[in-house]
């Protein structure tokens, strides 16, 4: 197991790749979806590379979560939050995806590398941070990012399932978003899930959780601002109020 000095230089690094992930995605679009490239390599069927991506997140939290020497309530909340909304990515989401394409098997490996990292720091801080006692469950940081985190899941939520429905049966194409999120931004679906890590950062209070919700910010940002970019530029009639990630700002 990871001592606590091994600990912090894996979240230092964590935070040293969102920065770096931040800026390369201003210059090159990230592989998949209305941005597919058929250079970066061989390619697999999306869903396929959703599972292996996702499923490793819980998996090695659990690992390093129930091989430490100490769990108690708090922790196991951690856990429940963390490894449900992987679940959900890993097991629920990948089936649910209309019109399945391909996915390069680069980035699936480079997002299991990062969530190996990530889904270990994190399990071993919810067993190991020597403030998550069952006494944090008392703290005003632990319910309101809780609250914060159960909101931004909803809004990732509905956001997915806006988009799900988005075309009819027998339907192609891309469509204007309506509803929900995408009344103020074009992708409240990052949105949320920049919201959903946060509030997990503010009610773990841990170094792995704050990494993680910054990584998280900086990977989908760019690609916020890519999609609203490419939405003004296909659709003469896209909401002209409507504004990238963050309501009435940016």
């Amino acid at each position: 197991m990871p001592d606590l000095s091994f600990y912090h230089l894996t979240c230092l690094g964590l935070f040293i790749a969102g920065i770096l992930v931040f800026i390369s995605l201003f210059f090159v679009k990230a592989p998949y979806g209305r941005y597919e490239r058929t250079h970066w390599g061989p390619e697999i069927d999306e869903r396929l590379v959703w599972m292996a991506m996702e499923a490793v997140s819980p998996l090695a939290f659990l690992i390093f979560f129930w091989t430490s020497d100490t769990q108690n309530l708090t922790g196991l909340i951690l856990m429940t939050l963390f490894c449900g909304h992987y679940t959900y990515r890993a097991f629920i989401y990948p089936f649910r995806i209309r019109g399945v394409g391909k996915k390069p098997v680069i980035t699936g490996l480079m997002a299991i590398l990062f969530n190996s990292f990530n889904g270990s720091v994190n399990g071993w801080a919810a067993a190991n941070a020597e403030h998550l006692t069952t006494n944090w469950l008392s703290s005003p940081a632990f319910y309101i990012g809780l609250a914060i985190f159960l909101f931004g899941l909803w809004l990732n939520l509905n956001s997915d399932h806006i988009l799900r429905t988005l075309r009819g049966p027998g339907e192609t194409g891309y469509k204007i978003p309506q509803g929900g999120g995408f009344r103020f931004v074009t992708s409240p679906n990052y949105l949320g899930e920049i919201i959903e890590w946060t509030g997990f950062a503010i009610a773990a209070s841990t170094f792995g959780a704050l990494s993680f919700a910054v990584f998280t910010a900086a990977n989908l940002a760019p690609r916020a601002f890519s999609h609203h970019k490419w939405y003004k530029s296909k659709f003469n009639n896209y909401p002209k109020s409507r504004k990238a990630l963050i309501p009435y700002v940016m």
